[in-house]
């Protein structure tokens, strides 16, 4: 693994009432994983502009921030994908829409365009602030996949970053793998011992990838296994909220075809409603 996953960072910057605050939150973040920071703006470059993108990240300047800023007219979807191409930007920060009246909060159609077809890690901001607030609990999907050894290893860089103290990797099992109807206490006991040895396989699996992970990553740190029997995408999402988690860490989909639009995906789920902030690697 590469331990250092997020060499540049880009934010796509909108002259917002959220400025201020999604630029601390980019800003801190570039400075806990020593990574450069590219401010992209679809518009037209101004001085008045620059000005006052610097007056805001001025405060970062004792933290050596490496910032640039990119201004760039068209499609908003096409220029952050271009930008993010051109300049090589390994993690994308967009944020989620709240919805009216309600503390739910959504990806919007743009960043949705944007998460769909961008080629680098994604992380989806739900409250952007200005003040700190510590991320103390992570969630990683443990979904049997050739990208989560991956995905785990970093979410254990990211905890080591923002000095987070736990970690739950979410083991998702459909529940048609028990497949044994419950109509008496013989079926029940049987359906019981089939969870049970999956539940063991699953995490004797993921015992295997975190004893990979360089000791520095793992150490001090709260580990929990959390084997849950339900739908993809939505059971995560679920645990996530209710456990109270600050991070959700997630593999990248493989490929989004037309089917995978008709019938929601794992991450189309999270993107319908977001528990929390989402980390979305590929």
């Amino acid at each position: 693994m590469s331990l250092k996953p997020f060499k540049s960072i880009g934010i796509g910057v909108a002259f917002s009432p959220n400025l201020k605050a999604n630029l601390f939150e980019a800003a801190r973040l570039s400075v806990f994983f020593g990574s450069k920071l590219f401010l992209i703006h679809v518009g037209e470059a101004s001085e008045d502009k620059r000005n006052m993108l610097g007056a805001i990240l001025k405060s970062f300047e004792k933290d050596h921030l490496d910032f640039e800023v990119v201004f760039k007219t068209g499609d908003p979807v096409n220029v952050i994908l271009s930008t993010s191409e051109e300049k090589k930007i390994d993690l994308l920060i967009l944020g989620a829409v709240q919805r009216e009246r309600f503390l739910k909060y959504y990806v919007g159609s743009i960043a949705r365009k944007i998460t769909r077809q961008a080629k680098c890690s994604i992380l989806l901001l739900i409250k952007p602030s200005v003040e700190r607030i510590p991320c103390q609990h992570i969630v990683v999907n443990g979904l049997k996949d050739p990208k989560t050894e991956q995905t785990i290893t970093s979410a254990f860089y990211v905890a080591k970053k923002l000095k987070a103290k736990k970690i739950t990797i979410v083991e998702e099992i459909n529940e048609q793998e028990v497949s044994v109807k419950v109509n008496d206490n013989k079926s029940l006991r049987k359906a019981t011992i089939i969870k049970e040895r999956i539940e063991l396989r699953e995490n004797s699996r993921i015992k295997e990838i975190i004893s990979h992970i360089p000791e520095e990553y793992t150490k001090n740190k709260t580990v929990k296994l959390q084997p849950i029997f339900g739908k993809k995408g939505y059971s995560i999402g679920h645990y996530a909220q209710i456990s109270r988690a600050d991070l959700l860490v997630m593999n990248a989909p493989t490929k989004m075809t037309f089917w995978d639009r008709l019938f929601p995906h794992d991450i189309e789920h999270i993107l319908t409603e977001l528990p929390t902030d989402v980390l979305i690697l590929q």
